[in-house]
């Protein structure tokens, strides 16, 4: 597949598959869920005759402590794309171009183009160094990069973000997949606005429940334009019970620090090209993607096809599953090569 021939749309942005027979490595969502969760759903549903009270406090408290914030910065949103949306919709106007970074998810430069502005694609790694703030209307980051799975060093991020605010720019950070790592959130630095998904890293992506965190102008600017009763009752209890889950958390985090390093390596072994992850995802160049593709699918394991992302010609994506799932594919990346 040309990359050059491939759409800025993404039309299966995050992957996954609606055959829920295959083990769904294309989807960046957690394999396992906290306990507990169906007791929360059931609760809910005694409450949702009414509607909730629209400040969400409970989830704006345990949505700070999770990255590290002020309650007062979180705006809740229906998921990372919602939060996208609407901080795109505050900060760029129709004509102005905005930054984003190559590669990367296809809704990035349509949401900008839907507020009439133009997608500057600059190389994911080259943004803190060549791009000059001023000249933009906005930038757009992913922290840690999908699909790369890197992710910029804490120094280098943080002089990027004094570059934006010095140049009045907003930096907006993709942050949903953060919570399968340790880095630090940029979440209530002023002149960003990071963009967190609740549900990925607690194994729940349909649940559509996210935030933006922002300060000053900004936040008032999010938390103004934003849809009354944005969350149902489910999402708003659901979400709040699965931010304060922190052993949870941890046993994710410890599982993926494990696993990632060691899939890196047995793809190495095997002749494939991985790049260096920071997250859960692992991105590797492989001789025939489609071979790639037929193998893990005769196996019942689907991975994410990469070469739908712009500059990726010959690329596959996995997400770090659980380590018996991991052997499966690994047993058929072997059969690929």
């Amino acid at each position: 597949m040309d990359s050059s021939s491939v759409s800025d749309v993404d039309p299966v942005t995050h992957g996954g598959t609606a055959d829920y027979s295959l083990v769904d490595f294309s989807l960046g969502s957690n394999p396992e869920r906290p306990s507990g969760l169906a007791s929360v759903y059931e609760s809910a549903l005694s409450t949702s005759r009414r509607y909730a009270l629209d400040d969400y406090a409970a989830f704006r408290v345990a949505a700070a402590d999770f990255v590290g914030c002020d309650p007062e910065h979180v705006v809740p949103a229906p998921g990372v794309i919602g939060a996208l949306r609407l901080a795109i919709g505050v900060t760029v106007s129709p004509g102005e171009s905005v930054v984003i970074p190559e590669p990367c998810s296809g809704e990035y430069a349509r949401e900008v183009r839907l507020q009439g502005g133009e997608p500057y694609h600059v190389p994911y790694e080259d943004i803190p160094t060549d791009v000059d703030p001023e000249a933009h209307a906005a930038v757009v980051l992913s922290y840690p990069s999908d699909p790369l799975g890197a992710a910029y060093s804490a120094d280098e991020l943080r002089a990027f973000v004094d570059m934006c605010r010095c140049a009045g720019t907003p930096l907006l950070v993709d942050e949903s997949q953060l919570g399968f790592t340790r880095l630090p959130s940029t979440a209530g630095l002023d002149g960003v606005i990071a963009l967190h998904s609740v549900t990925n890293v607690f194994g729940v992506p349909s649940l559509r429940a996210g935030f933006a965190a922002a300060t000053g102008d900004l936040r008032d600017k999010l938390d103004r334009a934003r849809c009354t009763w944005v969350l149902s009752k489910p999402a708003v209890d659901v979400a709040t019970f699965c931010l304060r889950q922190t052993e949870f958390l941890e046993a994710t985090r410890k599982r993926v620090e494990t696993e990632r390093p060691r899939i890196v390596s047995e793809l190495r072994r095997l002749g494939y090209d991985p790049s260096p992850s920071d997250s859960a995802f692992v991105l590797f160049e492989a001789p025939d993607v489609d071979r790639v593709l037929h193998e893990t699918r005769k196996r019942d394991l689907a991975v994410r096809d990469a070469r739908y992302y712009r500059s990726l010609d010959s690329h596959v994506r996995i997400a770090v599953r659980r380590p018996h799932e991991n052997d499966r594919l690994l047993d058929a990346l072997t059969e690929a090569i």
